[in-house]
């Protein structure tokens, strides 16, 4: 078999099914059972892909040439192959507590939201697997405007003002800066392909390589770098299940790793290390981890903080690409995986705090580790691994990010880095002591946990925070391929 084919597959599979979960909704059960089918399909063929790269073969495929040199075509690398197994692995988790929040919730318009978040994965693949720029563009704008239907869900005043936000930024940046960048990048190189060592050699002065650089940072919203990040907290009026796929699965990891995969492979890491006009990057990544975390701990509805905290660990990712070390290159892909299967966990706890026990304040949490222990042990965990305590996944993630900082003598990124980590406790490890440690204020009904495809979901996403130590061979296998020997 060609294992190429494999690629418009994956992306295909979700589209078909989100066809038929719209066709599907009279028939629920039909249309649930279709979805996690897809979900696994998509798995499967995203699976068989990994033993090529892994040997570092680089399967492409060619759908058109839209003229000499500028084609639409997928090419599989390791840092696209990591992002894949991300949206693959994840999807059919994210079905699986989807089915039990949207019923134990009486949502409705169910099968639009199954039928749009299976588009939303068809989109992220098609970013992972994009051979160049005009490919990554055209399934970055589709990805914005797929999950539009999502971020309004409930179609309530409050839901559609999130949604001009929403797609006023995302869109906004995207038109004005990112096809800036990409149009840039073709008439200086007269290539938008992505080239390992990067595209940018003789062709344009280091000085316009940090104007370059800013398009494409500032252009790329969904990265969420201050002051493009409004949108993410504005987000948060979408149901649960589409908050993790925000900042677990889909648009937020679409954006940082569109950012890492244009600073490896179309300005090239050694083409641009030392150079003194991009050297703001780490400095405005850094102000936003703080600024972020900072605003997190201020706030009390929990969603929120959340939110704020994906806009800190966000900037992990950018701020250790932009440190320009093997090291941190490899920390930057890892964290992609490791904030996904950490943050999707601590939705999850959000989204069940909420289905069965009708709680969205970080004040209101007293003592609910009685009464939802399997919940808030998942939410413990999934907080533990952002904090960066081993052997949870984050530990991996970040423990390559302060090397990277300390190999480049990045003193000030690895302070940055300190201050974040006790920010994270600050604003996580209060809410676990009140969940345990103190009495409800007003003991409620006694609600117990959420319905069992919720903790199943739950269980699984925590399984793969506490066990990701069992594959960091393989992903460092992988994330080697990135940097140079």
């Amino acid at each position: 078999m060609n294992t190429a084919v494999l690629m418009p597959l994956a992306v295909s599979i979700p589209v078909v099914g989100a066809a038929a979960v719209a066709m599907l909704h009279r028939a629920p059960d039909i249309r649930e059972s279709v979805s996690f089918l897809s979900a696994a399909a998509v798995l499967a063929c995203v699976t068989m892909l990994l033993p090529a790269v892994l040997d570092g073969g680089r399967p492409e495929w060619v759908f058109l040439e839209l003229m000499p040199g500028l084609p639409l075509a997928f090419r599989l690398e390791p840092l696209g192959m990591l992002f894949a197994l991300v949206a693959s692995v994840l999807w059919p988790v994210s079905t699986l507590y989807s089915i039990g929040y949207m019923r134990g919730n009486n949502e409705p318009h169910q099968s639009r939201f199954f039928a749009c978040f299976a588009m939303a994965i068809a989109c992220t693949l098609g970013i992972a697997f994009s051979a160049n720029l005009i490919t990554l563009f055209l399934f970055y704008e589709l990805l914005t405007l797929v999950t539009y239907p999502l971020v309004t869900h409930h179609r309530d005043e409050e839901s559609r003002s999130a949604g001009r936000i929403y797609l006023g930024i995302l869109m906004g940046t995207s038109l004005t800066l990112l096809l800036v960048a990409v149009v840039s990048t073709w008439f200086l190189t007269g290539t938008t392909e992505f080239t390992p060592g990067g595209v940018l050699q003789g062709e344009i002065s280091n000085a316009a390589i940090g104007g370059l650089l800013a398009l494409f940072v500032f252009g790329i919203g969904k990265a969420a770098v201050m002051p493009m990040h409004r949108w993410l907290p504005a987000a948060m009026v979408a149901p649960t299940p589409v908050s993790a796929l925000l900042h677990a699965v889909a648009v937020v990891k679409a954006g940082v790793f569109s950012v890492v995969k244009v600073i490896v492979y179309i300005f090239g890491v050694e083409r641009i290390s030392g150079l003194s006009s991009v050297d703001w990057l780490p400095f405005i990544t850094g102000f936003t981890i703080v600024a972020a975390s900072v605003v997190a701990l201020r706030s009390d509805n929990l969603k929120r903080r959340l939110a704020y905290s994906t806009i800190s660990q966000l900037s992990y990712v950018v701020l250790a690409a932009a440190l320009l070390t093997p090291l941190s290159v490899i920390g930057a892909a890892l964290h992609i995986l490791t904030h996904a299967v950490s943050k999707i966990t601590l939705f999850f706890a959000a989204g069940a705090i909420y289905t069965a026990a009708h709680k969205t304040k970080v004040s209101e949490l007293d003592g609910i580790g009685l009464r939802m222990p399997w919940t808030m042990a998942a939410f413990t965990i999934g907080a533990l691994s952002l904090i960066g305590i081993p052997p949870a996944a984050g530990f991996f993630s970040k423990w390559f990010i302060m090397l990277g900082a300390a190999e480049g003598g990045r003193w000030v990124a690895l302070g940055v880095l300190l201050t974040s980590t006790l920010l994270n406790a600050a604003y996580f490890l209060p809410i676990i002591y009140a969940a345990y440690f103190r009495r409800e204020a007003e003991p409620a009904h006694d609600h117990g946990e959420a319905p069992a495809p919720m903790l199943g979901a739950m269980f699984a996403s925590t399984l793969m925070v506490l066990r990701f130590a069992t594959g960091i061979g393989l992903l460092l296998t992988l994330t080697r391929q990135l940097v140079p020997n």
